[in-house]
């Protein structure tokens, strides 16, 4: 399991983020969005409910997290 300790990220900056929706994101609803934020951290955030906020991730844990994601453990 990657975890991140807590970190806030000001509200302005996910605010000026750049969002995309994942490719891998299905027809059902079921889709994310991903930043690479000016401080260089990644935010998640479901497309469906933004209103919930972001996750934020250094760039070593967002590494981490996409080999897992490619390696098949996740």
């Amino acid at each position: 399991m990657i975890e991140e300790s807590a970190f806030r990220v000001p509200e302005t900056e996910l605010e000026r983020a750049r969002w995309h929706k994942s490719t891998y994101s299905g027809s059902n609803n079921g889709c994310v969005e991903h930043s690479v934020l000016a401080s260089g951290r990644h935010a998640v955030r479901d497309t469906k409910d933004r209103t919930l906020g972001a996750h934020t991730f250094g760039p070593e844990q967002w590494r981490a997290f996409v080999a897992a994601v490619q390696g098949g453990s996740l």
